[in-house]
């Protein structure tokens, strides 16, 4: 292996007299090049062709190498002096510098098998690809159909990897996989028509394509389901049934895995990008919850109720506040993002242009995921942002949710901040693979709050929604530290969910699940919208009456999604900048 490494750093080298800024551009040259070689798919989205016939390689090999090769990437970047470099490209270098370590790193614990969570897995991904691949020309369904067919590989080598996270005791616990199954058998339809992998074939054929081919294509595809897609996933089936929900984990924390604290650790600092430890996160988490707590207390006596917990059982029960149809939920939470969409001018002076829609939550997972999430669209290949809502279980999915839900997930949350950055003119590693939680994630919280500003948290139930959200995200610091460093069980962090949010029960377990198999991840939201809220007090405090809420939105989003300590300098950058307009 070391002799592997040698030669990527050899075969990266660059003439020792080349400006530092030359050798930068040319590093970011060579690594922008590599990150789409490395992820076909969305090399395809981006409008690169040249790996149309791809998937992307999770081999362990693979792996290792890409390791490698980040290491190199990373022994040639840290030659080049920041101080030497433009104030763009010392950003660009803090970046990109992160970005290669925490690949390095994540690839020394062997909890790279754990290849799946409650909320994603590579079986789900793939059967998202109908609605992330661009459809236009015959070339593009033909790419699409090889894909299909390759499959088989893709899963193949998951399912070695995962044996050998069986073997290793890197599973996910028994508490979590209730019901899992469904999301692996549910994308299996004997009606190769009746599956997500034939929607691209469903509607009208392209101009582009003549009905002989569009013919040859559909039959094409049909076979594919059929004869390829259909039995991987029914082998991915029967190795879940029979191999790994078997030897499921009994512990709920991952400190009892082999290497499981240290690999904690390193989850919490990548997902934060911090050097917070686990125990200083749960200590603010606890702190949040107390505040939190008591505007809670204060809604629900203005609300007329003798005590918070009387009115989160009233909003719990009530079924005036749940939708009795899928059709209805879907069409609140289309109504309120029309109405948010009509504040944002007030509130940001640049507005993305990509637009979104609303989707469903695909049935076979929706009952096991969580409540709404969003995907990226692509200016690029003509695709649309998608604000997925979860339409199961409808006496779990409260209304009085959805405005901060869809301020969260749709605009100005996660769509506006991602749909912006793949539009700036940025170096093209951040544009289109950048994305941090705790930035991302924060910037979704943060964005709930200003729902105040657009009025839209007008009734005691909509206060209470964004308040619980609030404590959710708080509670997640709580719970996530308190699983997985100080060896809290599921029915612990269910029972404290439960007593500091308004959570419906469906919610409240979705979610814990989602805590255990993915550790770490939650504890990025509240520290991104703590750090986000801090800057922007230290903004206004600053500035007095020059600040200007829209050039503040428009300062911390114009970067993309940056580290913690990254938006913080660009900020205080700024204030200065502020300041000097007079």
């Amino acid at each position: 292996m070391r002799f592997a490494v040698l030669a990527v750093a050899l075969a990266f080298a660059v003439p020792v007299h080349a400006a530092p800024a030359d050798d930068f551009q040319n590093l970011l040259d060579e690594h922008y090049r590599w990150l789409l070689r490395e992820n076909p798919e969305i090399a395809t989205t981006l409008g690169v062709r040249d790996y149309d016939d791809r998937l992307r390689d999770i081999s362990p090999a693979a792996r290792d190498r890409r390791a490698a090769e980040a290491q190199a990437f990373l022994t040639r970047l840290d030659a080049i002096p920041a101080d030497r470099l433009s104030h763009g490209d010392r950003v660009n270098r803090a970046i990109l510098r992160r970005q290669l370590g925490e690949e390095v790193e994540a690839n020394r614990f062997p909890q790279r098998d754990m290849l799946f969570t409650t909320y994603y897995g590579w079986h789900q991904g793939f059967a998202d690809m109908p609605r992330s691949l661009p459809f236009r020309t015959r070339a593009d369904f033909e790419s699409y159909l090889t894909r299909l067919e390759a499959y088989p590989r893709l899963n193949d080598a998951a399912l070695a990897i995962t044996a050998n996270a069986v073997r290793g005791g890197h599973v996910l616990p028994c508490s979590v996989l209730d019901g899992y199954e469904r999301g692996i058998g549910g994308v299996i339809v004997e009606d190769p028509t009746q599956s997500r992998f034939y929607e691209p074939f469903a509607g009208d054929r392209p101009n582009a394509v003549s009905e002989a081919e569009w013919t040859a294509l559909q039959a094409r595809a049909r076979r594919a389901i059929t004869a390829v897609v259909n039995p991987a996933y029914q082998r991915h089936l029967d190795f879940y049934l029979n191999e790994y929900r078997p030897r499921c984990a009994q512990s709920d924390s991952v400190r009892d895995q082999p290497q499981g604290a240290e690999y904690y650790a390193f989850q919490v600092r990548s997902f934060t990008t911090t050097d917070l430890t686990p125990q200083q996160i749960h200590d603010i988490g606890l702190r949040e919850v107390t505040r939190i707590r008591a505007e809670m207390d204060r809604v629900a006596r203005e609300a007329g109720f003798a005590s918070r917990d009387a009115f989160i059982q009233e909003l719990r029960i009530n079924p005036t506040y749940y939708a009795t149809t899928a059709e209805e939920l879907m069409r609140e939470a289309a109504r309120v993002t029309t109405e948010i969409n009509g504040h944002l001018p007030r509130l940001f002076g640049t507005l993305p242009r990509l637009t979104y829609t609303i989707r469903e939550i695909p049935a076979e997972i929706a009952e096991g995921t969580t409540t709404a999430y969003y995907a990226p669209g692509s200016p690029t290949s003509g695709i649309a942002g998608t604000f997925y809502v979860n339409t199961s279980r409808l006496n779990q999915r409260p209304l009085w949710e959805v405005p901060a839900l869809s301020l969260h997930e749709s605009v100005p949350g996660h769509h506006f901040q991602i749909a912006l950055q793949q539009e700036m003119d940025i170096a093209p590693f951040r544009r289109n693979f950048s994305s941090f939680t705790a930035f991302t994630e924060g910037w979704g919280l943060y964005s709930e709050s200003l729902g105040h500003d657009m009025g839209l948290y007008n009734t005691p139930a909509r206060q209470m929604g964004e308040l619980s959200y609030q404590m959710w995200r708080a509670s997640r610091l709580v719970v996530d530290t308190g699983i997985h460093a100080l060896g809290w069980d599921k029915a612990r962090a269910v029972q404290f969910m439960r007593e500091n949010t308004a959570l419906t029960d469906a919610n409240i377990n979705a979610e814990v699940n989602r805590y255990i198999s993915w550790p770490g991840q939650a504890t990025g939201y509240m520290i991104g919208r703590l750090k986000i809220i801090e800057l922007r007090q230290r903004a206004e405090q600053a500035l007095g009456d020059r600040f200007d809420l829209r050039r503040f939105h428009d300062a911390v989003l114009r970067n993309g999604s940056v580290p913690l300590d990254v938006l913080e300098a660009e900020i205080d950058a700024w204030i200065a900048s502020e300041r000097a307009r007079g």
